[in-house]
């Protein structure tokens, strides 16, 4: 649903902390940085959405191109063959994380390999960064990017308006760009290389949600908001003369120019009293239609109106399906059918109760019909059946009472496209997931048209906490807007989120280290109870009672045994219990807001950290002491997690620039700290299942190490670090949470900001070493080998491609250097996960820093784009070194 979204990762990256004074306490002196790497394999725990898609963008001259937007997940391909979504802005690092929000797509009709990306989450103070616009050549396989002068909102009111960036149809190195925050509409004229304000551009809006707000989250002027071209009115090669401008303002909404930008004037005899959320051009029709709402959305809106413009004559049309007196919902989601001119669709994308509305016209909108009507009320009839089999949850296990039906048809339903090739196949875009239909035209003959989620691949939850219990499900989930799941299979969709509450966020969990059957987890909601149980490992759960003032989940933690908890709500201070929180009582010696851990072997050891202090209570939280030890972080930008198996055993990591920042280790309770001098920066800590030989278990950390942002694993206790992810897999901000699976070596979890829950495994599943690959008297590698030649993408002139070289042989490689030579003169443009050399139509490909070692039986991949003419031809031998491989 995601009312505001404002989550764990602004308030970290956002908390100012105070210098710390020096440490008190011991440094290590002895630990090593190595940033040596073995290959990982990355995917999703699969959920299916879960997040809002304010955008959906078709190319408009080549079948089966599609791209979502997300608000602050990324942005994603279609691939027609899976029917499934590939994510394309997984390369955005830790630094930039504010450019995992996308505030608006475009795709070159002109050359459809290229797309542009608008980037920022937000425009006030959270989002450190200024926006960016991104561009790429091989759609999304990989970037460039220019920084703007001013921010983007991917995660601002009225981010379901658009699209805000275009480009000419004739002439595509020509873009436009509607800026929020009074700075205007942009332009660039090189294909998005640069971009200057266009000075004469008369209206730079000035619609607020909330003048009044004063976080300038809500009250920022939502700018200019979508940009269209008629390309009726320019031939190829040449600017298109006539584009259309829509404004954030209820007054002036809509500006045209006639003369290819070089004039603008505001569209005589417009409505007033309304934003434009879209401004859809049917050049067949000589038809501008617009969607109106009384609010910038994507979560109000009170009153709407459509509208048709016609090009030709000026005149305006009031095409509303419902008279505006009977509205209790803005319009927005807009698109016509480019194969039926006059076919025209909008969606009532804030009626929240009972359901959203989608409306069709084959008739430029004299007549409409309803997706659903009521026949007597409360009960429906409905134009559609729904399937959600493929994403179950999506019925929040609610059983509503008529009118409400479960699954909804959606809501926030802001994005809306027929398929320009396809009239029957139509997909929108829902506060939870991407819905859409391949029999669309059932509904012109009087039939029921099927909508089932087109999601798959589209990972878009913001992650709070992950737990990876000894037995039962491998992963337990804490998360924004749709609560949490419980993954017993990694490579499906749960059947339901948590239930019995249903939390709007869950914002921590835990299970008792002994008893994994016994879980707490805590979370937001509007009305109701703020804690739940499970003593069936999250099976099933039933609340527990909230003491005085509670008004947030804050953080939770189980005693080892599952037979008491301590809870740190927001709204009071720290509560234990024992039992299942039937009763509380005020935990003594720690402040309110502290955040608390439990032990994991001493049932009745708890832990707390609070602004530079650590509590310590012995007797199952009823009192804390706090630790002598100074020097920790002073804010509260700090996670910490006990070992498994060992009692007082706790690592702690956070802080912030301008303090104390790193990582730590208490062996005695927390009585005393060392800080490991080979970590430059850490935000979360994690355990896993030790390496082979290893007396101590697996950590894993997202952290900078040796100037290196990046998730890290370490099999000696710190003492020497390996990068486990690379730079084509970094996600943004991840720095919520991490932990090991304590069943299989090598995997970890990994929260992230947007995309979901990311777990990886290592192609070392003996959890074995190797030598430094940066050693220069490393051996080239011998043995056989093994390769696998994959062709993932292809496009007219272009083409992407996976390679997996594995180690056949007896013994482990510490370097390795693959070469090849293509059948049709191809050419390399660009590789990841390797370095590669092109002489002629001959290739060599070596491994990077991280990637050298890999082990016996294991392998090791890499990916590149290249171009080609006439024949895409797959080379037929490989060789490592002077060893010729086989070729699967």
């Amino acid at each position: 649903m995601r009312r505001t979204r404002i989550l764990t990762a602004v308030l970290a990256l956002a908390a100012g902390l105070l210098a710390g004074t020096p440490p008190a306490l011991a440094a290590d002196s002895t630990a090593k940085v190595s940033l040596a790497a073995d290959t990982y394999t990355w995917k999703n725990a699969r959920i299916d959405g879960g997040g809002f898609v304010p955008g959906i963008v078709f190319n408009r001259s080549e079948k089966n191109l599609a791209y979502a937007r997300t608000d602050i997940g990324g942005a994603y391909r279609w691939q027609e063959s899976s029917k499934t979504w590939t994510p394309l802005l997984d390369s955005v690092g830790w630094d930039d994380w504010g450019h995992t929000g996308v505030v608006s797509l475009a795709s070159d009709a002109v050359d459809p390999n290229k797309v542009y990306a608008a980037v920022g989450t937000y425009t006030n103070s959270w989002d450190p960064k200024n926006g960016a616009v991104m561009r790429s050549s091989n759609r999304g396989a990989s970037w460039q990017k220019t920084d703007l002068p001013f921010k983007l909102g991917g995660n601002m009111p009225g981010r379901g308006m658009g699209e805000r960036l275009a480009v000419d149809p004739n002439k595509n190195s020509v873009l436009y760009l509607g800026a929020p925050s009074g700075k205007g509409l942009w332009r660039s004229t090189d294909s998005g290389v640069s971009w200057s304000q266009v000075a004469n551009f008369p209206n730079a809006g000035n619609y607020q949600q909330d003048p009044s707000d004063t976080s300038g989250y809500a009250s920022d002027n939502q700018g200019i908001v979508w940009v269209t071209f008629d390309e009726s009115t320019g031939t190829s090669g040449n600017a298109t003369r006539a584009i259309y401008v829509g404004v954030a303002d209820l007054q002036n909404s809509v500006y045209r120019s006639t003369d290819a930008g070089a004039t603008w004037t505001r569209l005589a005899g417009q409505p007033t009293g309304h934003l434009a959320h879209k401004g859809v051009l049917d050049a067949a029709g000589g038809s501008l239609y617009l969607s109106y709402s009384d609010k910038g959305g994507p979560y109000d809106g009170g009153k709407g109106q459509v509208w048709r413009y016609a090009t030709a004559t000026g005149s305006w049309t009031n095409i509303s399906p419902v008279a505006e007196a009977d509205t209790y919902y803005g319009f927005s989601g807009l698109t016509v059918d480019r194969q039926k001119p006059g076919t025209v669709m909008a969606t009532a994308y804030s009626s929240w109760w009972p359901d959203t509305q989608i409306f069709r016209s084959t008739d430029s909108g004299a007549t409409w019909t309803r997706a659903w009507d009521y026949t007597s009320y409360p009960n429906r009839a409905n134009r559609y059946t729904m399937d959600v089999s493929s994403s179950p949850w999506l019925t929040w296990g609610a059983n509503p009472s008529p009118p409400e039906q479960t699954p909804k048809l959606g809501w926030m339903t802001e994005s809306l496209e027929i398929d320009p090739f396809d009239s029957n196949r139509m997909m929108y875009g829902t506060g939870a997931t991407v819905y859409g239909t391949e029999n669309l035209t059932n509904w012109d003959s009087g039939g029921q048209f099927t909508i089932k989620p087109m999601v798959r691949g589209l990972e878009e939850t913001a992650v709070n906490d992950l737990a990876s219990p000894p037995s039962g499900a491998p992963l337990l989930s804490a998360l924004g807007d749709v609560g949490g799941f419980r993954h017993t299979d990694l490579t499906k969709v749960p059947s339901m989120m948590f239930t019995s509450p249903n939390f709007t966020a869950t914002t921590s969990l835990d299970f008792a280290e002994t008893n994994a059957n016994t879980v707490v987890r805590v979370g937001n909601l509007d009305s109701g109870p703020h804690i739940a149980f499970s003593t069936d490992n999250g099976a099933n759960w039933f609340a527990g009672t909230d003491p005085s003032g509670v008004s947030g989940g804050g953080t939770v933690a189980a005693a080892s045994d599952g037979g008491r908890f301590v809870w740190s709500p927001d709204g009071t201070g720290v509560q234990y219990t024992t039992g299942f929180g039937s009763s509380w009582s005020a935990s003594s010696g720690i402040p309110a807001g502290a955040i608390v851990e439990s032990d994991r072997v001493d049932a009745k050891t708890f832990y707390g950290f609070k602004s530079g202090k650590f509590y310590v209570s012995t007797d199952g939280g009823a009192t804390f002491t706090a630790s002598a030890t100074t020097g920790l972080p002073s804010g509260d930008s700090v996670r910490f997690k006990a070992l498994p198996g060992v009692k007082g055993d706790v690592w702690l990591a956070g802080g912030a620039t301008d303090g104390a920042y790193g990582l730590w280790h208490s062996t005695d309770g927390g009585a005393s700290w060392t800080k490991l001098s080979n970590v430059d920066q850490a935000d979360a800590i994690g355990f896993g299942k030790a390496a082979t030989g290893a007396s101590y278990q697996t950590l894993y950390t997202s952290a900078k190490i040796g100037g290196v942002r990046g998730i890290f694993r370490s099999t000696d206790k710190g003492a020497t670090w390996t990068r486990i992810n690379d730079d084509a897999h970094q996600w943004g901000w991840n720095g919520a949470a991490i932990t090991g699976d304590p069943r299989v070596y090598g995997r970890v979890y990994v929260s992230t900001n947007g995309r979901g829950v990311i777990y990886g495994d290592t192609s070392d599943t003996s959890g074995g070493g190797g030598t430094d690959p940066t050693d220069p008297t490393d051996p080239t590698p011998t043995g056989a080998c093994a390769v696998t030649y994959k062709i993932t993408n292809q496009w007219s002139g272009g083409f992407q491609a996976d390679v997996q070289l594995s180690n056949t042989g007896s013994s482990a490689w510490t370097g390795w250097s693959l070469g090849w030579t293509f059948p049709n003169a191809q050419t390399v443009s660009q590789t990841w996960n390797a370095e590669s050399t092109q002489s002629g139509s001959t290739v060599t490909a070596k491994n990077v820093g991280w990637n050298a070692n890999v082990a016996a039986g294991s392998s090791v991949s890499f990916g590149f784009t290249g171009s080609w003419s006439g024949t895409n031809g797959r080379p037929t031998a490989f060789k490592l070194g002077d060893q010729a491989c086989t070729v699967a």
